[in-house]
């Protein structure tokens, strides 16, 4: 049996066209991995749920009897320091865990405005 005297430039152009499509849909196009779409979700899941725990540690830090010292001590602090400060506040230990969460410290930080004029 033989084939038509397009069929090897027709099957090459096919190859190279899926090669081409491939590599423009992955680069520019948005196209992403199975894989790489689930890390995305659990990022995007862990911020979401840290923005939604800001509210706790707003009022974990309004009800505190030691609200006036630690606020004064996180004040005082800088930089990492500072996230050290309010997590050993307690205030950014999420209910049901034993440890402090550094994202909600972060969040909780900037909830508390504790920079504004």
């Amino acid at each position: 049996m033989t084939f038509p005297e397009w069929t090897k430039p027709g099957i090459y152009g096919a190859l190279m066209g899926a090669a081409a499509i491939s590599l423009v849909g992955f680069s520019w196009g948005g196209w992403m991995t199975g894989s790489n779409a689930e890390k995305m979700a659990k990022r995007f899941a862990g911020e979401e749920i840290t923005q939604a725990m800001v509210p706790v540690c707003l009022e974990m830090s309004a009800v505190d009897p030691d609200r006036i010292s630690k606020l004064a001590l996180i004040q005082e602090a800088s930089g990492f320091n500072r996230r050290k400060a309010i997590m050993a506040s307690g205030w950014v230990t999420i209910p049901g865990t034993e440890d402090p969460n550094r994202d909600l410290a972060d969040a909780c930080i900037a909830g508390l405005e504790l920079d504004a004029s």
